[in-house]
């Protein structure tokens, strides 16, 4: 594994939230996701300021399984322009990097 990538992304609900995170699981494409219901986003959106309630996802992956992890993730999710932001941690514990490279799948598919 290259290294080890924390994405964030927002969703409008915990049902679409887990549902997303547990399909992105079972595929293999995340090791784990936490969901963080709760927050509150204001933005910019078609000329406007907006605010709306979301759940944060807080995704555990690899630079090796972005590019599949990130074309599911957009496909699957209900925004338009979904928040899709990936991290590279400064440090990892060696145990829970291991744990998280063996939890990813290696066919590269």
């Amino acid at each position: 594994m290259e290294s080890v990538r924390l994405v964030l992304c927002s969703f409008p609900d915990i049902g679409s939230a887990r549902q997303i995170g547990t399909l992105l699981v079972e595929r293999q494409l995340a090791a784990c996701v936490n969901l963080l219901p709760g927050a509150e986003s204001i933005y910019h959106w078609q000329g406007k300021v907006e605010s709306a309630p979301e759940v944060l996802a807080l995704f555990k992956t690899s630079a090796e399984a972005w590019p599949d992890f990130e074309k599911a993730l957009s496909e699957a999710h209900p925004y338009e322009v979904p928040e899709i932001v990936a991290i590279r941690p400064d440090a990892v514990a060696v145990p829970y990097r291991a744990w998280l490279s063996e939890s990813l799948r290696r066919d590269g598919v």
